[in-house]
């Protein structure tokens, strides 16, 4: 009997008898075990990978979400990683990190390549068939295609004065060029990139991602090859590829590994050419929970509470890129069924969400929120979400909106969830119609979280600890010391912090008295608010993520 037969009956994936009549099949065909079972679907390759991990105690590995290292993939060939469906990932001084389908084969290979490289430590990680072919067929088209290009330039002469004409044009239909492009939107893609920054230089080309809230160069390309990339990129966002004297805003959806992606893209001349941003927005994202966004149990609690409110306002304050849209969404998922009718207005739509009427505002044409919300009002809405209250008349309208039966649902831009009570003051709203209107304020920050994979306790400074009130908590404090699977960043994800302030009968009389943003906050802590602060210490103390990314998005 083979080792994955007795395996998979060992961990209850098959029976003895399906086994048994697999094992007869293979005498027959000469088939592998694994290969026969799966095509009777009494297995699938993650199965089979789980009972291997298990079995030799090796940790299991998704190489779509790992940028692979360019030196990793040298030490062994194309074709041989194919055949063999191995792949090397990423590569220090000492050790080589190599995924693997079956521990059990290769052990010549692997051998070998420890003796080649002298790389005394190799470390074996399983996964499936197909995640290695794909990342196999991604990261070697990458790396060789760019090395291709590089090798391929011309010499250039050197002169006083560089024009736009002289630049190496590559024809925008060229196999090349949409390769290139291709594998510089995938590998932003699988590296759970948010958005991919192009930027020409005097002398170069610089690809950025940002990932987990921080920018990343991801390669560097001569800058000759600027003008043929935007251009590329114009052409799948329908742009006009001769202006490139203003701004241009397009879009590009994309099906990559079977999934669905949206680019929203923005070009705008600079210096050097025209500097191009896409922003990757990913559809699996807003099916996200809200009690998976990082949520303390007693917050949740009181957010879902309101929201399920049938009338009223919530308002959720950031800044730009801390996760309020990601809220909102998650918000709606809760409450969209058959029985309710939702509206939207965005400016943009980012996604599109099914069973909800969503509208795209156009200040060019005059369709603003302000007239949004009015129309919104003579469709039989349960509930109006807008994208962003930015003055006083669309405030005004969410306001009586909320007063008159609907649940209104919005966002500001304000330090924290008291100072937004100030700020529609501020607008010219009166504060018995905030009293009267407001069910509850949400602030929130995204911060990022430990890479699990390098995660290690450490000491710190111990006037840090006494500032932020930790000194006579006892606690073990972490951090990442960075790893292949984070980009050596010691970060991998990101989480929300949240500080919840219901607007309970205090604070309702508190609004309507003029008190102001300090005081109206000491009754919700005394009520039982937890500040930004508070729920990103409470975050470090559990291991989630550090002190510094706290400080970095708190006052």
């Amino acid at each position: 009997m083979s080792l994955i037969g007795q395996l998979l009956l060992n961990n209850q994936k098959i029976t003895q008898e399906q086994l048994k009549q697999a094992i007869l099949e293979q005498e027959k065909t000469n088939k592998r075990l694994g290969e026969i079972l799966k095509e009777h679907n009494l297995i699938t390759d993650e199965d089979i990978a789980d009972v291997l991990s298990r079995q030799f105690n090796l940790k299991r590995v998704n190489l779509s979400n790992i940028v692979i290292d360019k030196s990793a993939l040298s030490v062994i060939k194309e074709d041989v990683a194919k055949e063999r469906l191995i792949l090397p990932f990423a590569k220090t001084d000492n050790e080589l990190h190599i995924a693997v389908v079956d521990p059990t084969e290769n052990t010549y290979l692997i051998d070998e390549i420890r003796f080649k490289t002298g790389i005394k430590k190799v470390v074996l990680y399983i996964t499936t068939p197909q995640d290695i072919i794909n990342a196999i067929n991604t990261s070697y088209t990458v790396y060789n295609k760019l090395e291709e290009f590089v090798k391929n330039l011309p010499q250039m002469q050197t002169i006083e004065e560089i024009k736009e004409e002289t630049q190496t044009i590559i024809e925008e239909n060229d196999p090349p060029l949409i390769k290139l492009v291709n594998s510089i939107i995938e590998n932003a893609i699988f590296a759970r990139a948010s958005d991919i920054h192009i930027e020409p230089f005097e002398n170069i080309l610089r690809i950025r991602y940002r990932i987990d809230g921080k920018n990343i160069e991801a390669m560097r390309l001569p800058k000759q090859f600027a003008l043929s990339i935007i251009s590329r990129i114009k052409i799948m966002s329908h742009l006009d590829i001769a202006e490139k004297r203003l701004p241009q805003d397009g879009r590009i959806k994309l099906k990559v590994s079977g999934k669905e992606i949206d680019l929203r893209v923005s070009t705008i001349p600079v210096a050097f050419g025209e500097k191009c941003v896409m922003r990757i927005l990913d559809s699996t994202s807003i099916k996200v929970k809200l009690n998976d966004l990082g949520f303390e149990p007693e917050d949740l609690e009181k957010y879902i509470k309101a929201a399920k409110s049938p009338h009223g306002i919530i308002l959720v304050t950031g800044p730009t890129g801390s996760g309020k849209s990601t809220t909102l969404y998650a918000t709606l998922n809760l409450l969209n069924n058959i029985g309710v009718n939702i509206l939207t207005a965005e400016d943009p739509i980012e996604y599109n969400l099914e069973g909800i009427n969503q509208l795209q505002i156009n200040e060019e044409i005059g369709l603003t929120f302000a007239k949004a919300l009015r129309s919104f009002l003579r469709q039989d809405p349960d509930i109006i979400m807008v994208g962003e209250i930015r003055d006083t008349e669309t405030a005004d309208i969410a306001i009586r909106a909320a007063l008159t039966g609907h649940l209104v649902l919005s966002t500001l831009h304000t330090n924290d969830a008291p100072s937004a009570i100030a700020r529609l003051v501020d607008m010219g709203i009166a504060p018995y119609l905030l009293s009267s209107s407001l069910r509850l304020i949400l602030a929130q920050r995204l911060v990022r979280k430990i890479c699990e994979s390098c995660k290690t306790a450490y000491e710190p400074e111990p006037a840090l600890i006494k500032d932020l009130g930790l000194d006579n908590t006892k606690t073990t404090f972490y951090r990442g010391r960075g790893c292949a699977f984070c980009n050596n960043t010691g970060y991998k994800g990101r989480i929300a912090i949240y500080e919840v302030m219901p607007i309970d009968e205090q604070i309702k009389k508190a609004i309507i008295s003029g008190a102001n943003t300090d005081e109206i906050k000491k009754i919700a802590i005394k009520n039982g608010m937890q500040t930004l602060r508070q729920s990103g210490i409470k975050k470090v103390l559990d291991g989630i993520t550090t002190i510094d990314e706290v400080l970095e998005v708190t006052i």
